[in-house]
């Protein structure tokens, strides 16, 4: 348990996007690891059974299903765990949405939706769980963002471009939240197993008119200097790190996690 929050006995978390993949395993390794834990999602069977998973460890969670692209969606999930549980410790910011458009084709409604989830309702649950860390005077938030914010990616603009985004309101919310003892940090995982990226590749693959989708991802693969895909256990343990154990001094921090693809 980090230090800042010790006078708690179980810390309280809330992870966006826990219908499935990162989400969701970000989620049940904060239950073992002693946390109650607030899901949510616009999945409603996805979150149902994040939560039998959560339970599972013995943690207390709270199920919230709906659509963060909403006006007020994040600020009532983060209200809902302050309700709950009296305050909230931890955010996970894990809720993304990116579709494969070449950039001279893309069109305003995957640029808005995407920007909307990525961008905006990241920063208003960050802005909503900061009020109340920042009153609490403890707090860590972790934001997901990717690789591919420093990239050039013609086929995957909208998306990178909020990764971009992503950074930034790391690095501003951050300072906006040190003098209360607030940490912000991000996490940018590499290629790994999860429904969004076999579909992002599929598309990828489709666009750049590649019909042996197998090995368009053996070729991508390839170009990963440790030579494998992350395991979706070993991102969380890494977002599990940031929101318990690493140090009090650390903040404004993007940690890469990609294998060596993506290099500081």
């Amino acid at each position: 348990m980090p230090a800042e929050i010790k006078n708690n006995t179980v810390p309280r978390a809330l992870v966006t996007g826990a219908a499935g993949g990162l989400g969701r395993e970000v989620a049940v390794q904060l239950a073992a690891r002693g946390c109650a834990v607030a899901i949510t999602d616009i999945n409603a069977d996805g979150i149902a059974e994040t939560a039998r998973l959560v339970s599972a460890q013995g943690g207390d969670v709270e199920e919230i299903v709906g659509d963060f692209t909403l006006e007020g969606a994040p600020e009532t999930a983060v209200q809902k765990v302050v309700e709950r549980w009296g305050g909230i410790d931890i955010l996970v910011n894990n809720a993304g949405y990116g579709v494969i458009e070449p950039f001279l084709d893309s069109t305003y409604k995957s640029w808005t939706r995407t920007l909307t989830l990525n961008v905006t309702a990241l920063a208003m649950a960050c802005k909503a769980a900061g009020r109340v860390m920042r009153d609490q005077r403890s707090g860590r938030i972790v934001n997901i963002t990717s690789p591919g914010s420093r990239m050039a990616l013609p086929d995957y603009t909208a998306y990178t471009a909020s990764k971009a985004g992503v950074d930034s309101i790391t690095r501003a919310a951050a300072v906006a939240l040190a003098p209360y003892g607030v940490l912000v940090n991000s996490l940018a995982p590499g290629m790994m197993d999860t429904e969004m990226q076999r579909s992002t590749e599929a598309d990828l693959a489709r666009v750049n008119g590649r019909n042996d989708l197998q090995a368009f991802l053996d070729e991508r693969t390839r170009r990963i200097p440790l030579g494998r895909r992350a395991e979706i256990s070993e991102v969380a343990e890494a977002v599990v790190w940031l929101a318990l154990d690493a140090p009090k001094y650390m903040t404004a921090e993007r940690l890469n996690m990609s294998g060596g693809l993506d290099k500081d």
